[in-house]
């Protein structure tokens, strides 16, 4: 009896652990209370559909912004959000990941940048490691991004981070040992919607117009799949997380010639090939896919 008790025990320890690794690893938001707080104007963010999904507003009194309650370290972090319609030169959508740390942060940027009606949207990424940044690049998007939601991804490994557009890699940082890569500042999910007429469209020539408030961009579908922390310490180095196997370690033959694509047909600017900034390509340029 005393050893059927406790293999008992040991089947109940072995399944809590698991249950516990889970709920670390696997933080799948359901509504956006559950997971996410609001930053900035409160009264600018809408939910819809239960908490399903959330209005953002931008008018002359204010933008909005919203944040992840728990960071995470390593993982996939995907949202699908309906841009801005219309004429919207000047407005800045953001999706992002940020340790919050200042001077030595670490990010990874999504800024959808507004546009006069009839115009491409332009999407600009850029990446932070260990607090340097000016990584900029922009790709007009292919697809009219307001009529329609579409899935916007960040894949971060220890081996790369890949930026998504629906299944579409359009940017790959590698960890070539070479350049700071972040490690071990986790970080947490943010989004704004602001006006940013000084630089967003066209370098700052083409003016917001407030005739055209307000504004609003849409999100649903919020899906984080990373290392929560606080949370187990093993977690981040678990090889045996799903994004870290052998298929996530570099792009698919698919996904790279998909990724070719994007780069010929729809970049308008890469700091690496701008000797304006940078006579030599920085290291990172060199790294490949």
């Amino acid at each position: 009896m005393a050893l059927l008790l406790r293999n008992i025990a040991l089947v109940f320890v072995f399944f809590y652990s698991v249950s516990v690794s889970l709920i670390s690893v696997f933080g799948r938001p359901a509504t956006f209370v559950e997971d996410f707080r609001v930053t900035w104007s409160d009264s600018h963010i809408r939910q819809i559909e239960g908490g399903r999904a959330i209005q953002l507003v931008l008018d002359r009194n204010s933008g909005c912004g919203f944040a992840s309650k728990r960071q995470y370290l390593f993982g996939r972090v995907s949202m699908k959000i309906k841009l801005v319609p219309g004429d919207s030169a000047g407005t800045v959508t953001a999706f992002y990941m940020n340790s919050d740390t200042d001077a030595v942060r670490d990010e990874l940027d999504f800024e959808f940048l507004g546009n006069r009606t009839g115009q491409p949207y332009t999407v600009q990424t850029n990446i932070y490691a260990h607090g340097k940044g000016d990584r900029e690049q922009r790709v007009n998007l292919w697809f009219d991004p307001a009529a329609d939601f579409h899935t916007y991804s960040l894949l971060w490994n220890h081996h790369h981070i890949v930026f998504y557009v629906d299944d579409v890699p359009i940017r790959v940082y590698k960890n070539s040992g070479r350049v700071p890569y972040p490690t071990s500042q986790p970080m947490g999910v943010y989004s704004t919607l602001w006006e940013a007429d000084d630089w967003a469209t066209r370098g700052g020539l083409e003016k917001i117009d407030w005739n055209k408030a307000p504004f609003y961009a849409y999100y649903k579908d919020f899906d984080i799949e990373g290392c929560a922390v606080p949370g187990p310490a093993n977690c981040a180095t678990n090889p045996s997380n799903w994004w870290e196997a052998t298929n996530y370690q570099a792009l698919s033959a698919l996904e790279a010639r998909k990724y070719r694509w994007v780069r010929i047909n729809h970049m308008i600017y890469d700091y690496c090939t701008d000797r304006s900034r940078y006579p030599v390509p920085p290291p990172e340029c060199m790294a490949g896919i």
